[in-house]
């Protein structure tokens, strides 16, 4: 049984930093991609980062500078480090891990808002 545990969430101010994470059990995670998507109010769910086997990783424009990917296969946990947040931010973040498109897991999302 695939299970995630996502934290890190919040509110906070423009600017302001916070950091996500996703660990995942019942997988091996060392062989999956992983990925941040994200999904505001009346929006579609859009990709924020991923970061493949090889811990090559890639960012949407949206994003790019100011959010970093990484992992740690031995903790099998997933971060998202999000400098500078701005109000346009404020999504459910959902955690993803994908191995070929073969087998496909979700998270259950975690929110982050940023308002003054």
């Amino acid at each position: 049984q695939v299970q995630f545990e996502e934290s890190g969430g919040g509110l906070v101010q423009p600017g302001e930093s916070l950091r996500l994470s996703c660990t995942i059990s019942g997988i091996s995670f060392d062989v999956y991609k992983m990925a941040w998507y994200r999904q505001a109010p009346g929006k579609q769910r859009e990709l924020a980062a991923f970061i493949r086997r090889d811990d090559s990783t890639n960012y949407s424009d949206s994003v790019k500078g100011r959010f970093t990917i990484s992992r740690d296969n031995a903790k099998k946990t997933m971060y998202l480090q999000m400098n500078n947040l701005k109000p346009e931010d404020t999504a459910s973040y959902y955690c993803n891990a994908d191995q070929s498109g073969v087998q496909n897991y979700w998270g259950q999302g975690i929110q982050v808002t940023v308002s003054s």
